[in-house]
């Protein structure tokens, strides 16, 4: 325990980066992610193929896989620096981004038909309908799920820390090589620093979803 409290603000600076590697990427995979689903409930049936494309090779691929080729395919084109924060936030955000598509095409399947089907007949375009009608309903219960999706995304920025990105797992990293004697001390502490987000989150997640039960 003397160990993590002597190393507190080297844990801190490392938990900062993650924070902002998870938030960062949260709203790339918001965004990226609403613009799927939409493209999955889409009457146009080239922009639904691209959806589901996109989601299902992101799904079933490695979020390591998605770091090589943003960090060593990609720069040969000149479109991304090889490494660097926004290179994980973008890696993080783009693989996110097939999961919460998914939570949110759920949540508006769960809409029924005949909410649309009455937009469509007031004279709603589909985005209209999408954005007016469909998507407030399916808020509800897409929230509980997106959450456990930040969750992960948390999780999963550990993997910018073989990307030259100095976050929470690579700072416990760092640690444990200069006093291998705390090591297990060293790493316990940085499990505490990611439950001081996860933990929330999944609180937030229970309760959101309690609500929504007891409001059906």
């Amino acid at each position: 325990m003397d160990a993590i409290v002597a190393n507190l603000d080297t844990y801190v600076s490392g938990f900062l980066i993650t924070l902002r590697l998870t938030l960062w990427s949260a709203v790339i995979a918001m965004g990226v992610g609403l613009v799927l689903a939409a493209f999955r409930v889409s009457p146009l049936a080239p922009l639904r193929v691209f959806a589901a494309t996109y989601v299902e090779i992101l799904r079933n691929m490695p979020l390591t896989l998605v770091f090589f080729f943003f960090v060593f395919v990609a720069p040969q084109f000149g479109i991304l620096p090889p490494l660097g924060f926004w290179t994980a936030v973008i890696c993080l955000g783009v693989y996110t981004a097939a999961f919460v598509a998914e939570a949110v095409r759920s949540g508006i399947n769960s809409v029924g038909v005949g909410q649309a089907e009455a937009a469509r007949a007031i004279g709603l375009t589909f985005g209209q309908t999408l954005g007016q009608v469909v998507l407030p309903q399916a808020l509800r219960t897409v929230i509980p799920p997106l959450i456990n999706v930040f969750i992960a995304l948390t999780k999963n920025t550990s993997v910018a820390a073989g990307f030259a990105v100095v976050e929470l797992t690579a700072t416990g990293r760092r640690l444990v090589t200069t006093n291998a004697a705390e090591g297990l001390w060293l790493l316990v502490g940085v499990a505490l620093f990611y439950l001081l987000i996860t933990i929330p989150l999944g609180l937030l997640a229970g309760t959101v979803e309690r609500k929504v039960a007891f409001s059906r």
